[in-house]
């Protein structure tokens, strides 16, 4: 009998889960001292952005389907929580983590929309709000500024990473071929921003402008 092929894009999903899980308890952990606190905003930022996704997909939500992931969330979340000391001494490890997580969830999140039908353009959509969105409803739950509306090289890697898979697969190229290459590339470029402090440029950022007071 031959063996079913391993889904790798069921791998990406898993390792994501734990990826978001752990940093989710490292950028809440400053905010609250609540272990259980500390849980729940690991499992929101690990399963946020694929809630958000399914709703708009209109299909049912993949941990209500299997409520291992949210098991999976809760281990992560533990496990951030038991080595928050350790991280304290690398704390760019944070930022490489979820780098890591937020290109498996593009990826893996196009791959779903685009098998449900969905428009290759609907599927960047989906990687975009499936990569940032646990993380950002982290942020805002601890009162926390978010990557997204920073300066920071974030969404971008995202975006020009699920562009390149997209492309890919409509020239041909195989599946888990375009899903490794367009990992690198949003994890690549995440990481050169992370390592060399790399901004949006001055050109594409709008100023700020200062608030007058109306009753000058």
């Amino acid at each position: 009998m031959e063996e079913a092929p391993v889904d790798l894009f069921q791998n990406y999903n898993l390792v994501a889960i734990v990826a978001f899980a752990i940093t989710g308890v490292l950028a809440a952990a400053p905010r609250t001292q609540s272990v259980v606190a500390l849980i729940i905003l690991g499992v929101v930022s690990a399963v946020g952005g694929g809630t958000m996704r399914d709703i708009v997909l209109g299909t049912k939500v993949f941990w209500i389907a299997d409520f291992t992931y949210i098991w999976l969330a809760v281990a992560g979340s533990l496990a951030g929580f038991l080595a928050i000391e350790l991280f304290k001494r690398w704390k760019s490890l944070l930022l490489y983590l979820d780098a890591l997580g937020a290109a498996l969830f593009a990826v893996e999140s196009i791959n779903k929309s685009v098998g449900l039908g969905a428009n290759p353009g609907v599927g960047v959509m989906m990687g975009l709000i499936t990569a940032i969105g646990g993380g950002v409803l982290r942020d805002l739950l601890v009162d926390r500024p978010t990557l997204l509306v920073q300066r920071d090289l974030y969404a971008t890697p995202i975006v020009l990473g699920s562009l390149a898979y997209v492309a890919l697969l409509y020239f041909g190229i195989d599946r888990d071929v375009s899903a490794a290459i367009a990992i690198v590339l949003i994890f690549g470029i995440r990481s050169a921003a992370i390592h060399w402090n790399l901004v949006v440029p001055d050109w594409l950022h709008v100023p700020e402008s200062p608030v007058k007071d109306p009753s000058s």
